[in-house]
């Protein structure tokens, strides 16, 4: 539903450190893949889902942003909101969204990338009036991740479960946010994760919602994923 207003957040500012031995001369999620920086992959999403406003929320080599990605990719404008210290994904979501004037803001890392459809989310998360979606993903073995679980009613969030190392199938976190603006005042100031600090602590108080969905997943936070990134992204956006 490309009528939702929406900007989106892209957090941007990790350090890579896992990624140095193979990309050490600039930010991870400039890293080149298939002949392009990781990020504009990202940017090409978030376009085709009706975004018309993105902020980079953005840290280590802050500077070479602005020469690889600009103020405009394609239909989009780009905005900045350079850390001057780590804040954390939930204190860099709240700086951010200083910038936006949208009522709704999507929130992705910059590192990863999910074959998701993005309009049919957006249309979920501002139809339903919730404070908080997280996209979700099912997957056959959880034991590596931390796990998400839903009400009976299939929606609501219940709680989040650190990994219990079991191979068992679970609802693991995507990593890919839709917040109501006037929900990102009420993170806390300063540093903080949204995911262990921010969302659990609002699931008494607040609508926490979780969207099931499937789609092929890569990060190329370590240099196997990296590599295994080239073949993947000209797969899935060809």
């Amino acid at each position: 539903m490309r009528s939702v207003d929406v900007t989106a957040i892209i957090l941007a500012g990790g350090k890579g450190t896992r990624l140095r031995e193979v990309v050490a001369d600039r930010p991870k999620v400039l890293a080149p893949v298939a002949g392009r920086p990781f990020l504009a992959y990202l940017l090409d999403q978030v376009e085709r889902a009706g975004v018309r406003r993105v902020i980079l929320s953005t840290g280590h080599m802050a500077e070479q942003f602005a020469d690889v990605i600009g103020h405009r990719h394609n239909g989009i404008e780009i905005n900045y909101a350079q850390e001057e210290s780590p804040l954390g994904t939930g204190g860099a979501i709240k700086f951010a969204a200083a910038q936006s004037n949208s009522p709704h803001v999507l929130v992705m890392n910059g590192d990863s990338y999910f074959d998701a459809d993005l309009v049919s989310y957006t249309a979920w998360h501002a139809a339903g009036g919730q404070d908080a979606s997280l996209l979700l993903v099912k997957v056959p073995d959880a034991s590596r991740f931390g796990t998400v679980e839903l009400r009976p009613d299939g929606e609501h969030v219940a709680a989040f479960l650190e990994k219990q190392g079991v191979a068992r199938p679970g609802l693991i976190n995507a990593g890919i946010y839709l917040l109501r603006q006037d929900a990102i005042y009420r993170i806390p100031d300063g540093p903080c994760s949204i995911e262990r600090d921010v969302f659990p602590s609002w699931l008494d108080a607040f609508d926490v919602r979780g969207w099931v969905t499937d789609g092929e997943f890569i990060d190329i936070g370590i240099p196997t994923d990296y590599e295994r990134s080239h073949d993947f992204m000209v797969r899935v956006t060809t």
